[in-house]
């Protein structure tokens, strides 16, 4: 099958650092490349993968230093590449949330659109259903709720690939993780909180947006002083399994309807149990008392901490290789490429029928 994949420009696919979509996109593509498939992505140029690269823009946009960049002026040339190249591919898949819609309501047939965002923004509901046309695919059940009505086709489950991540499944060190951005709705506040109640050490991984400084500033950096919690920044995908392979615990405190969460399974694939609120698509990801514990508040996350010892870092490993890898995702996709191209061939064959005079 001739694939197009149509990642952001925001970061390399995969990302350098912190990325959600282009490390999705990454795994997906190479695993679509050993599938068997034809694979193209359009992508920033300093993207690393086993399809073929198109470039949209010379370096991603987020580690771009020049002061002057437009990120809607490089999606549209980027769409504008794919419109050109088009007719050679059987799907076209993006990963530009609805920038698309417009451009390429004439091939919305064989297109797919992954929605990678939150839904429950006002002026999203008109948008999807002024383009109903163009088949969706959802990253989890939770995700959807804002939008039930819209033209979901199924719901993929993000993938990773299990030679990225190394389980351990000896002695951890006994300190507690948390990966990912230091915002308000991830509530690193609340991480920190649980860590010095226990009197375990947290260790942050993590990046700050421009949009989170004044969070960061006011709230978090009064917190790293603490000598149990240790900063390190934004790390690379090289030093994940050694960051959660040895911790005790992932933290995964959120306070908003998160539509995957692809630490979660990052840490699985490292053996390392998730310690994570109720929240978006945390029950869909984590198996309470195999994989992790689902916890409602502070206090039931303090219990969950004593019980770490009862689970397998086997099992949890196990248990991210058969619903969360790289080729899990990709089968998912194909199966629904497949049913694209059959109903867009069906409705090709289809006669019309002639309206009289």
């Amino acid at each position: 099958m001739r694939i197009a994949q149509i990642a952001p420009l925001y970061e390399a696919v995969p990302p350098r650092l912190y990325g959600g979509t282009e490390r999705v996109v990454a795994h997906l593509c190479d695993a679509l490349c050993e599938a068997g498939h034809e694979v193209t992505l359009f992508a920033a140029g300093e993207s690393r993968t086993r399809a073929r690269l198109v470039a949209a823009r010379e370096q991603a946009l987020r580690l771009d230093g020049r002061p002057l960049k437009s990120d809607v002026a490089a999606h549209l040339n980027q769409l504008q590449m794919v419109k050109r190249q088009a007719h050679r591919f059987d799907i076209l898949h993006f990963h530009t949330d609805l920038l698309h819609f417009p451009l390429f309501e004439a091939e919305a047939g064989k297109t797919l659109t992954t929605v990678h965002g939150r839904l429950d923004i006002p002026e999203l509901a008109d948008v999807y259903q002024r383009w109903s046309q163009f088949g969706l695919a959802s990253i989890s059940h939770s995700q959807r709720a804002p939008l039930p009505a819209a033209n979901w086709l199924d719901t993929v489950y993000h993938g990773l690939s299990p030679r990225q991540y190394t389980s351990v499944t000896g002695n951890r060190r006994s300190y507690l993780a948390f990966l990912g951005r230091l915002a308000p709705e991830k509530r690193p506040d609340l991480a920190i909180r649980i860590a010095l109640a226990a009197g375990w050490p947290l260790h942050i991984a993590a990046k700050v947006d421009p949009a989170d400084a004044a969070y960061f500033e006011s709230v978090i950096r009064p917190l790293l002083n603490h000598p149990q919690v240790q900063y390190i920044g934004e790390i690379s995908d090289a030093e994940k399994s050694d960051f959660l392979g040895h911790a005790a615990a992932l933290l995964f405190p959120i306070d908003w309807p998160e539509p995957f969460g692809l630490v979660m399974i990052e840490a699985m694939a490292c053996g390392t149990p998730v310690i994570a609120w109720n929240r978006g698509s945390v029950p869909e990801i984590i198996e309470h008392g195999v994989t992790g514990f689902i916890v409602d508040s502070q206090q039931e996350a303090l219990a969950a901490l004593t019980r770490l010892a009862g689970l397998d870092a086997r099992l949890i490993r196990r248990s991210f290789e058969q619903r969360f890898s790289a080729a899990v995702m990709a089968r998912t996709y194909s199966d629904l490429y497949t049913k694209l191209l059959a109903q867009a061939t069906a409705e090709m064959s289809t006669p019309r029928t002639a309206v009289a005079p």
